[in-house]
């Protein structure tokens, strides 16, 4: 569609629909566009088994990351998103 329409549908909803209604719409609008964003796979049951397999084959080379590194990358990238949030609220 192009922007012309656009805009024209949005002028005419604008118009039209009262600020509840406009705010009901953009959330159904949001909800559907992130469906849209990221569709859900279907996989079949030997896909799934696949997957397991080679996951399981992985974990008993010794590839992967271990629970305990992953959970303190974790705790260090939510630390520091703390403190700049912190920077942030003192400047402000």
């Amino acid at each position: 569609m192009s922007t012309q329409a656009l805009t024209g549908l949005r002028d005419y909803l604008t118009g039209t629909l009262s600020v509840a209604d406009m705010k009901w719409l953009v959330k159904e609008l949001t909800e559907y566009a992130k469906k849209e964003e990221f569709p859900l796979k279907r996989y079949t049951m030997e896909e799934i088994n696949a997957m397991l397999d080679e996951a399981e084959a992985e974990i008993a080379a010794g590839k992967g990351t271990p629970h305990e590194e992953v959970m303190r990358e974790w705790d260090e990238e939510i630390a520091r998103m703390e403190q700049e949030e912190q920077k942030y609220a003192k400047a402000v």
